[in-house]
């Protein structure tokens, strides 16, 4: 979801539907980039985040009786913090060159400088060199997510014997990332118009936004679907939390209606415009209070028990673990959660920032005093939200791979939960040094 979900002007001639298409390209390659800062921070607190993203399709695979050796990947192969940010810089100086190029020496136009700039890069990545290798592989590991996502895992008419296949995590976390790239999608559906008009502008009417509108709600049908897929699988299987995909499945068509709502906009006039703004906040509000609620809670495992939240605040009860050789434990494991891979300074910046920046669409009220134009306050919300969405990957990698944990903790019989710090530093899908003090003496 993104930190704005309105769309900037799209119609006519001139600044705006020309900056429009450049718009995706760039927040494609920041995101790239930012990835590439998720990939540093994994490393430098040592979470196996490839082992986390998976681990469900490795569990599948195990039922099916398909077993896969696991191969060490040569370090030019390798996907890495520093080549993410390399690949990030030199692919916005080839926007920007392409774009100068084609439009000033050329003569050329926007929507000829984007196909440019993608022709381009798609060149780049299929010439076989060996320093481009870990491109391809990573574009095709895309792609094979891409498929995965649309191609359906259950049928709609004729429902398999043993029910849907679950969602693994790995779809989930990828659906969620298109999620906040909505507009991107939104700005290829434009894209696509203005080049079936092309040379003429896109006519300002209300079916000129219907192509950009479905591009944009695709990711977030994605998802809905994926919710109400698990929520199948949690009925067969008589889970009492199954109710939570229907409410996850609701929060993904707040997002959606903003950015329709505000398509429509533009195809009126100012004052009806204007007459709308305040049902377009109240959507704002909505989506962005709901969005938030559901990170902190659902996504990231935080501030699940508010009544030992408040007896902490006031002292009703001493912040002691049940055993007494434990630590007493910090403020920030009662407020937040006992486990924080990042520490609970890093850990409660991360929700500050995200509380900020699902906001961020509140800067509409001083965009005339810190943006040039309606443009370049699309362009910068935009960025905001990919940066939003790297820092909040961070926390919902840690709660999945705590989640998993807590699994072996409940297969090895052991009550309560494991809080110790040698816990919170020993590596991903390792078995923490309590837990494997404990499956020892259940053993003996």
């Amino acid at each position: 979801m993104s930190a704005t979900q309105e769309v900037g002007p799209i119609f006519g001639e001139g600044e705006g539907p020309a900056q429009a298409m450049l718009r995706s390209p760039t927040v494609i390659i920041a995101s790239i980039g930012l990835w590439g800062m998720d990939l540093f921070f994994y490393r430098r607190f040592k979470l196996d985040y490839v082992s986390v993203l998976n681990l469900d399709l490795v569990k599948e695979r195990e039922a099916q009786g398909i077993k896969q050796q696991q191969t060490p990947t040569p370090n030019q192969n390798r996907i890495t913090a520093f080549k993410c940010i390399m690949l990030s810089l030199f692919l916005q100086l080839l926007l920007h060159l392409s774009e100068y190029v084609y439009q000033n020496i050329y003569g050329g136009s926007a929507i000829g400088a984007t196909f440019f700039f993608y022709i381009l890069f798609t060149l780049a990545i299929t010439f076989p060199l060996t320093t481009t290798r870990w491109i391809r592989i990573a574009t095709m590991l895309v792609l094979e997510r891409c498929w995965a996502l649309v191609n359906p895992r259950c049928s709609c008419i004729i429902m398999p014997a043993n029910g849907p296949r679950p969602i693994p995590f790995i779809d989930v976390f990828y659906a969620d990332a298109m999620c906040s790239l909505s507009k991107v999608f939104f700005d290829w559906g434009m894209l696509l118009h203005m080049a079936i008009h092309y040379p003429d502008p896109v006519p300002k009417a209300l079916d000129s936004i219907l192509v950009p509108s479905a591009f944009a709600a695709v990711p977030y049908i994605i998802r809905a679907r994926q919710c109400l897929i698990m929520y199948t699988v949690g009925r067969l299987r008589k889970d009492p939390k199954r109710y939570q995909h229907i409410l996850n499945a609701i929060k993904y068509s707040t997002s959606l209606f903003p950015i329709c709502f505000s398509a429509y906009q533009q195809t009126l006039s100012k004052e009806a415009a204007d007459s709308l703004e305040n049902a377009l906040i109240l959507l704002l509000v909505i989506n962005a209070s709901y969005s938030l609620t559901w990170d902190i809670v659902m996504d990231w495992g935080m501030f699940q028990d508010p009544a030992a939240v408040a007896r902490y605040a006031f002292n009703m009860e001493s912040p002691l673990a049940s055993s007494p050789s434990r630590a007493p434990k910090q403020c920030s494991h009662v407020c937040m959660r006992p486990k924080l891979r990042f520490g609970g300074f890093a850990s409660a910046g991360i929700i500050i920032a995200d509380t900020i920046l699902r906001f961020a669409w509140l800067l509409r009220f001083v965009e005339g005093s810190f943006f040039p134009s309606k443009e370049h306050f699309i362009l910068v919300t935009e960025l905001l939200e990919a940066f939003r969405r790297s820092i909040w990957n961070l926390l919902r990698v840690e709660w999945e791979n705590i989640k998993h944990m807590r699994s072996k903790q409940d297969e090895l019989g052991i009550e309560g939960d494991s809080n110790d710090e040698e816990d919170e530093i020993a590596p991903f899908f390792q078995t923490p040094p309590s837990l494997e003090l404990a499956s020892r003496s259940n053993r003996e």
